[in-house]
């Protein structure tokens, strides 16, 4: 336990020139330094010292499941015509990891993580999962801190853009599913996707997509996954219209 509380200290001291800046940007003072060291370590760096295990992957457990409840009791007060199935699909908006990426963008946080030596040459301060991950820690550090009301001031406030956002239009767009739509009336034949190209590491690919109808290319995108590259597809296919030439 000593040799835990030491680790945990240093790791403390390591970020302290760190911590103002990033209580500022989130508008929020810790009482308990520690929790924020340890909502901001990734798992990277416990495993490349081999001396103590200190990491955010338990406040991240906490703060998933805060973030889920201030978001769904948010959007229960905020549709309250909407049924579950709807609510549901908003809430995957907000709290999904692109959702969360965005969150912890905004608030700069990868800047402050505590990665190891391989994760952060690897572009870690930038990828998804790892930002994602550490948002969900820092709500749960939050939470720990203060109490329920604060940390659901802080994330409506992070995530005050998408809320905006979903007010003005709560429909999900869904381009694949409006082009199928949209075919399917002229012709059974559904619209198939085809990965045209395929660049980068792995950690920051970039696909480049074909949507074909009717054995012609109506579409064309490009995204950091199959799935984006193929909706982008779908929407450059919506816009051109080239099935009607």
């Amino acid at each position: 336990m000593t040799a835990d509380i030491h680790a945990q200290d240093l790791v403390a001291a390591d970020l302290g020139t760190h911590m103002n800046p990033l209580e500022r940007r989130i508008g929020y003072k810790f009482r308990n330094s520690l929790l924020l060291a340890e909502a901001l370590t990734h798992p990277s760096l416990s495993f490349e010292r081999k001396t103590f295990h200190f990491d955010n992957q338990r406040l991240e457990f906490l703060g998933d499941a805060v973030l889920q409840l201030v978001v769904t009791h948010h959007l229960y007060r905020l549709f309250p015509t909407f049924n579950e199935g709807q609510m549901t699909k908003l809430r995957s908006r907000l709290v999904s990891r692109e959702g969360l990426k965005q969150h912890a963008t905004r608030i700069g946080l990868g800047d402050y993580l505590m990665l190891g030596r391989g994760e952060d040459s690897s572009a870690g301060r930038e990828r998804a999962s790892t930002l994602a991950d550490a948002f969900e820690a820092l709500v749960g550090a939050i939470y720990l801190d203060s109490d329920l009301e604060t940390v659901r001031r802080f994330v409506l406030r992070v995530a005050g853009d998408e809320l905006t956002a979903l007010r003005k239009e709560p429909a999900e767009h869904n381009p694949k599913g409006e082009l199928q739509e949209i075919l399917q009336a002229i012709s059974p034949r559904s619209v198939i996707y085809e990965v045209v190209s395929e660049t980068g590491p792995d950690h920051h690919k970039e696909f480049v997509s074909r949507a074909m109808w009717e054995n012609k290319e109506i579409g064309r995108g490009c995204g950091q996954s199959k799935k984006q590259a193929e909706i982008n597809a779908a929407a450059e296919a919506l816009f051109g219209r080239r099935w009607q030439s």
